[in-house]
């Protein structure tokens, strides 16, 4: 006896017949030192273009993750699950302005249930800061720094969270030290889709690489090192 049965109908469908399901980018193993990769330099994996409006092209071009120019911001936010705890870790990359002259890399980072970005020569070119910090930004609050940056080079950028503060380093020397016990800590409008991790740049073509984290293990009487490690 023949079953008749809709052509819409797809629940007819062998498994064979149906299109394989995309498989979910593999999560990174750690390194000795318990370093994680975010990127492998091939393809944007758990990176999505972050939908600005008026963004620039995003691509990954000789091993690098490539931001263009756009009316704004052009950045990337990750998607799923942060693969490693809000507070207490370490996130390294290394940034380069290609062409422009605005800020390069702003690394939007969550302290916990908030959000805080990490601000590398904005404001014309210079300045950097954490945005914000009891409601001021990073050019107007007790971080601010102004760093003369060189277009085409290559700037190592870490930055580490723990429950008492937040600290960055950017070519070797520590530019960030602030305790954020009472503080406020939110970001600027403008990145807000960059939530909860997202690295961008404004009306500036960047490149980034070597993005990776790693959990800290905090103990009582541990004082972090003000030496970039």
């Amino acid at each position: 006896m023949i079953g008749w049965f809709s052509l819409a109908d797809t629940s007819f469908v062998s498994s064979e017949e149906k299109p394989a399901a995309k498989p979910a980018p593999k999560a990174a193993k750690a390194d000795e030192e318990g370093w994680k990769s975010l990127f492998d330099g091939k393809k944007l994996g758990n990176w999505k273009v972050t939908e600005f409006g008026g963004q620039g092209r995003v691509q990954v071009e000789d091993g690098n993750l490539v931001l263009g120019i756009g009316d704004g911001c052009t950045g990337v936010t990750w998607k799923g699950d942060l693969p490693f705890p809000t507070i207490d870790y370490e996130l390294s990359l290394e940034a380069m302005r290609v062409e422009g002259t605005d800020f390069f890399c702003g690394l939007t980072f969550p302290v916990g249930e908030a959000p805080c970005s990490l601000i590398c020569g904005g404001w014309g070119g210079g300045v950097v800061g954490l945005s914000s910090l009891d409601g001021e930004d990073a050019a107007n609050n007790e971080t601010t720094k102004y760093i003369e940056f060189k277009s085409k080079k290559w700037y190592p950028i870490k930055l580490r969270v723990t429950k008492e503060k937040i600290e960055a380093w950017i070519d070797g020397k520590q530019e960030v030290d602030i305790e954020t016990k009472d503080r406020k800590i939110s970001v600027r409008i403008e990145v807000d889709a960059s939530r909860p991790l997202g690295i961008c740049s404004w009306n500036t073509k960047a490149a980034l690489r070597n993005i990776k984290v790693r959990a800290l293990k905090p103990t009582a009487d541990e004082k972090p090192s003000k030496k970039s490690s």
